[in-house]
């Protein structure tokens, strides 16, 4: 028979398995994360390359679930999904989330960035970081920012090359008055309209075009439909990536420097993969015939947003940030 030291140990050791079998049960999970772009996209595959990882080092214990090709809705819908809880990772453009973080505004600024080198040192510095740390006050956390190359102006009617040639011109814009504010300010008809929905506004002449990065433009076959592309190249705002606080404050403080470490990773995975695809992109659109204008006089389009950076830096933060920005060499 035990005695009564032994048969108190055993009961310990018994209790201690227990509880460290249902506390690991309740902390092992699948996370679902939303993205609106197809399959083989960058985004998709990178956030597919975060999963493996978090699987690896959890130990199996964390999964993530990517559903792709707007599966769980356009970024508008996932986005208030993810703030809620139903949804626990989101990559996003900076332009929707501004709608919710001031400061995201400031990233997508029409030509801010004076290239994709400049854009990516600012995100990959301080002031990234502290960015990503400012989105816990509105039911996110920022885990990494994405590239999301340089955005330009494509339509179905005539070569865009100058302010003159987009009047009257219907531009298809993301779902952000400050974008329609910038279309307004170049002088077109912005609309507004859920990414998903853009190929059937040209295809059916609902809109006369929209702006986008190359790899969109191509992937979403719209090339098939706008054959003018103009490299204005007026915003370089990136993606960033997003986890719902809900589902972040359920992860212990180790498996939250996972998630952060391996979204980070995730992020050098994507730009690579992003630069691929980018000239292949290019390249078949040139193959098929678009007519891609790049001999335009930028200055006039970028002294169109004076009262664009004018509203933009009435907000002290946002002036301050737009100058740190500007002075990163």
């Amino acid at each position: 028979m035990f005695g009564r030291a032994e048969l108190q140990r055993t009961v310990f050791v018994v209790v201690a398995l227990l509880l460290t079998a249902g506390s690991t049960g309740a902390l092992a999970r699948e996370f679902r994360a939303a993205d609106t772009q197809n399959e083989d996209y960058p985004t998709v595959q990178a956030l597919r390359f975060m999963g493996r990882q978090i699987s690896e080092r959890s130990g199996g214990r964390h999964e993530i679930k990517v559903f792709h090709s707007r599966q769980l809705g356009e970024e508008k819908e996932t986005l208030e999904q993810t703030r809620a809880g139903a949804i626990d990772l989101n990559r996003t453009n900076v332009a929707l989330i501004g709608n919710v973080i001031p400061s995201m505004n400031v990233l997508a600024l029409p030509f801010l960035f004076r290239s994709i080198e400049h854009m990516q040192k600012v995100l990959d510095g301080p002031i990234g970081n502290e960015i990503l740390g400012s989105f816990e006050p509105y039911g996110f956390v920022g885990l990494a920012f994405y590239d999301s190359g340089a955005r330009s102006i494509y339509n179905n009617v005539r070569p865009v090359r100058s302010l003159d040639d987009l009047k009257g011109l219907r531009i298809r814009v993301q779902q952000s008055e400050q974008m329609r504010e910038t279309m307004r300010a170049l002088g077109a008809t912005p609309v507004e309209m859920p990414y998903g929905q853009v190929l059937t506004g040209l295809a059916n002449k609902l809109i006369d075009g929209a702006e986008n990065n190359w790899p969109s433009f191509v992937t979403t076959d719209h090339y098939k439909h706008a054959g003018h592309y103009t490299l204005t190249e007026h915003t370089m705002s990136p993606e960033v990536l997003v986890m719902s606080l809900k589902a972040w404050e359920t992860l212990s403080p180790e498996d939250r420097r996972i998630f952060r470490e391996e979204a980070r990773r995730s992020g050098q995975f994507m730009r690579e993969k992003w630069r691929d695809l980018e000239l292949q992109s290019r390249k078949q659109a040139e193959t098929a015939g678009v007519m891609i204008v790049s001999d335009i006089d930028r200055k006039p389009f970028e002294a169109a947003m004076t009262g664009i950076y004018a509203k933009v830096q009435r907000d002290p933060a946002s002036a301050k940030l737009i100058e740190r920005i500007r002075n990163v060499e």
